[in-house]
């Protein structure tokens, strides 16, 4: 994998965006105007999507597009109610009522000579509510201003005659809140507009509380609402709490019928393009770059471009910005997150997040890896996770260079994905073995899900990767450790390319050649595999291959064909001294073809000199 420029990425809010980045305005603007038409007067309007799928930045721009109109000093209030938030000590159909009716209170006109007479019918209205349990609603809102003192709230407790519970209760309140609602202290308002938020997220009990309450006022003309929730799970709520039987295939189902009742129309939110994906990045990346007129003239190209059908590639850059490597980097995450996030906008900023916290760890580890390949990795980790376990034992056996290397062969030849075979339902685990596989065998051993991710960009090295998957495997409490290889073995081994001199020098020459020929073998093999894998233990590697050959003269075959398992291009000058001390003469091979492969002059200079060394 060619290293690009990298970049550390910064964290973003969870909270819904105050800017349009997903170009909902269009959305917005189409509820707005059903709410502005008098011939849907009442209505109730659904925005259903996902969790995360923008649904409360929707709910945004149509409170922005509302609270800004005015008409011959007409006004729209907007009344914000969310009951996954309500107190759980508030019923939600008290709690939603209240809500309404404190914020006409705060509206009445207190100027108006005929105010008492709304004053009034607020009180009706108020004694309809339990206010037993809305009690501390009630104290947080402007209507305890036109109620008596709340030593006397408790003498408003409904009885029968009047309560909500009974259809005289039910009538005598809309028409006391109609009259209310049309009294001369309230005639500068048009219409009131109720945006109920995350109900989806709700209890049953609460989800249908607060439906009963938004039937009780769609009755009402100048009352609307718009309710963002995911259908579904709305519908799944009903009818856990009605008991309603479920839909027969494809029937609308009893609870579906009784949620449209109330919601006559429901606009879906669309998932992001692959484009939007793009567009969506960037502009997540490029926030900090701007200042606040540029970054807004810049979400507004975006948004041209998307109805243009144009390309990132034709936007016109904010003078004297640049945005080359934030454009570059949406770019290279894009196939990634569109791919698995199924145009999600809280799931690709969420991810993001775990990205740049990721991404930080690591450079504070001093391990540099290009964004787009940790997102890559990120992606099996999160999602594919015994895939990425595999991976990790690749890592642990010294084998992750050679299986990366047959995963980028299937996926360059797009031969497709390989089915292994079930048996008794279950699809048997890779069988990582100690030196690199047949093809066959890699090409029946990876699941159809590890090939697939493979396809994903960029393509990954494990010369690059190795530092990243440590620390991922210590994120998630994993040991890298080779089972095939004994205890013993795995000790000397951990000694040998350590980074202390001290743990180095823990290991002498006695030990080594005491050890059986069989061992030796096993572990010369094993640092082969191992430093293949990360370069970064390359010097501790090849000093613990040409001491085990110095107490085993008879093995250098076994340490030339693992010497040769470290790539030429990675091959460090450190590396290259180390046969200074000797063994220059015995692994002529191994120098030459390091040479061969590599382009850096100062190792090449050091090479030549150690062969010469070794030829005299």
């Amino acid at each position: 994998m060619a290293q690009t420029e990298n970049q550390i990425l910064p964290l973003w809010s969870d909270e819904p965006a105050s800017t349009d980045l997903l170009s909902f305005q269009a959305i917005a603007e189409t509820v707005a105007d059903a709410i502005f038409d008098d011939g849907l007067n009442p209505i109730a309007l659904g925005i259903s999507g996902s969790w995360g799928s923008g649904k409360t930045t929707v709910l945004n721009l149509v409170e922005k597009r509302l609270s800004g109109w005015t008409d011959d000093d007409q006004k729209i209030i907007v009344v914000r109610a969310d009951p996954w938030r309500y107190d759980p000590a508030v019923g939600p159909k008290e709690s939603l009522i209240t809500e309404v009716l404190g914020a006409l209170a705060e509206e009445c006109r207190t100027d108006d000579p005929v105010n008492d007479a709304a004053s009034n019918t607020l009180k009706k209205l108020a004694k309809r509510v339990n206010w037993s349990k809305a009690i501390k609603m009630a104290a947080r809102t402007g209507i305890t201003m036109q109620l008596p003192s709340l030593d006397d709230i408790f003498d408003l407790v409904s009885d029968d005659k009047e309560s909500l519970e009974g259809e005289k209760g039910l009538a005598a309140f809309r028409k006391e809140f109609s009259d209310f609602l049309g009294s001369p202290a309230l005639a500068h308002v048009e219409q009131v507009v109720v945006l109920v938020d995350d109900l989806d997220r709700c209890l049953p009990e609460t989800v249908v509380e607060t439906l009963e309450a938004i039937r009780l006022f769609l009755s009402v003309d100048g009352m609307s609402f718009v309710i963002a929730a995911d259908e579904e799970r709305v519908a799944e709520a009903i009818q856990q709490k009605l008991q309603t039987p479920k839909a027969a295939t494809e029937e609308e189902s009893v609870a579906s019928l009784y949620l449209h009742k109330i919601v006559q129309t429901t606009i879906p939110l669309p998932a992001l393009s692959n484009f939007d994906t793009k567009a969506y990045l960037f502009l997540l990346l490029a926030k900090s770059k701007l200042g606040d007129v540029a970054y807004a003239q810049l979400v507004i190209s975006c948004n041209e471009l998307r109805f243009g059908a144009g390309s990132l590639d034709d936007l016109a850059m904010p003078e004297g910005s640049d945005l080359a490597l934030e454009a570059a980097t949406a770019s290279r995450l894009t196939p990634v997150l569109y791919e698995r996030f199924k145009g999600n906008p809280r799931r690709i900023k969420r991810f993001m997040n775990d990205l740049y916290v990721r991404q930080a760890v690591a450079s504070r580890r001093g391990i540099s890896l290009a964004s787009d390949a940790i997102a890559k990795l990120m992606v099996l980790e999160r999602l594919f996770e015994s895939d990425f376990m595999t991976v990790l034992d690749w890592l642990a056996s010294g084998n992750l260079r050679p299986q990366l290397m047959a995963l980028d062969k299937i996926t360059a030849s797009d031969e497709p994905a390989p089915i292994a075979k079930v048996v008794d339902g279950k699809r048997p685990k890779l069988n990582v073995k100690t030196e690199l596989p047949p093809q066959e065998d890699s090409l029946g051993g990876f699941s159809a899900t590890m090939v697939r991710w493979a396809k994903l960009p960029p393509e990954l090295d494990a010369g690059e990767v190795s530092g990243y998957l440590t620390l991922a495997a210590a994120f998630k409490g994993r040991q890298l450790i080779d089972e095939s290889l004994p205890q013993q073995l795995r000790d000397i081994a951990a000694a040998l390319t350590s980074g202390s001199q001290l743990e180095r020098t823990s290991v002498n020459d006695a030990e080594l050649a005491a050890l059986a020929r069989g061992d030796v073998d096993t572990l010369i093999q094993y640092l082969g595999r191992k430093m293949q894998d990360d370069p970064a233990v390359q010097l501790g590697a090849v000093n613990g291959i040409l001491t085990l050959c110095s107490t085993h003269e008879d093995l250098v075959e076994v340490a030339t064909r693992a010497l040769l398992k470290l790539p030429a291009q990675e091959v460090s000058l450190p590396t290259v001294l180390l046969f200074n001390s000797g063994g220059a003469a015995q692994f002529v091979e191994v120098l030459g073809a390091w040479k061969a492969g590599t382009e850096n002059k100062p190792v090449i200079k050091a090479l030549d000199s150690v062969l010469d060394a070794g030829a005299k």
